[in-house]
């Protein structure tokens, strides 16, 4: 039987696609995060499938999961929060299932980041101001950053960057990216995006860290850095060349 790794989204219940849906309702077995997934999202899932918990499983009792269910013929789902392209140990699952014969597929959620935009309105390409997005997380107790990807390097493109996986670090990060951004540059923190429990810290590199010491923020929060948040009062912001009244539309679509 083939393994489905499912994007669960932020956490909301609404926020997962039709086919994720359609899955859960199908599966025998759901391997699910619960440090991150909002107990509703399971109500998608039938009274009797069994549902385990991974926060407190490695890697190893993680896969030995999948393979087992699988090879008893059941419908296995891996619910992976926000989308399987992202911090979600895909590529280690999925050696394994490989090495072990086992056929697996991915269906994609909506990424936390997104979520997190949502919430606090904002677009993170402005015209003139980011036409990039840099996701990206920093090393603490985890595995080491390739040598190329460091803080200092992103924020010298003035790229908008999203950091995961950061939020115990908010203060030694802020100090270091004003240097580059400024200390007045914008700043979102959205804990928690589209749950019950949703946070939102909105400030400036200069001043954020003590809003996230004073909320006891620990984990489950996404940090949005960069000029395109201050939305319609970011300074030297343009507007999009496609939709420009001068540019000219007669041209004829190709067949």
């Amino acid at each position: 039987m083939t393994v489905h790794f499912v994007g669960a989204g932020p956490g909301a219940a609404d926020l997962i696609t039709l086919r994720a849906a359609r899955m859960l309702a199908a599966a025998d077995v759901v391997l699910y995060p619960g440090t991150y997934l909002d107990a509703e999202v399971l109500g998608h899932c039938r009274a009797d499938a069994r549902r385990v918990d991974t926060q407190d499983l490695d890697l190893d009792a993680i896969t030995a999961e999948l393979v087992d269910s699988s090879r008893a013929r059941a419908e296995v789902v891996r619910l992976t929060s926000g989308d399987p392209s992202l911090y979600s140990a895909l590529f280690e699952q999925t050696r394994r299932l490989d090495a072990a014969g086992v056929t697996w597929d991915v269906t994609p959620g909506v990424p936390a980041y997104a979520a997190a935009a949502a919430v606090v309105g904002r677009e993170l390409t402005v015209p003139l101001v980011a036409q990039s997005v840099v996701l990206t997380r920093t090393q603490a107790r985890s595995t080491a950053m390739p040598g190329g990807e460091s803080l200092e390097a992103f924020a010298a493109t003035g790229a908008t960057l999203v950091l995961h996986l950061a939020i115990t670090r908010t203060r030694e990060l802020a100090a270091s990216l004003a240097q580059a951004y400024g200390a007045d540059c914008p700043v979102a923190v959205v804990h928690r995006a589209s749950q019950p429990e949703e946070l939102v810290l909105r400030g400036t590199l200069g001043d954020v860290a003590d809003a996230v010491e004073a909320a006891g923020l620990r984990q489950a929060a996404v940090i949005l850095v960069g000029r395109a948040l201050a939305g319609p009062s970011a300074a030297g912001a343009g507007e999009s060349y496609l939709y420009d009244s001068e540019r000219d539309r007669s041209l004829k679509r190709r067949a």
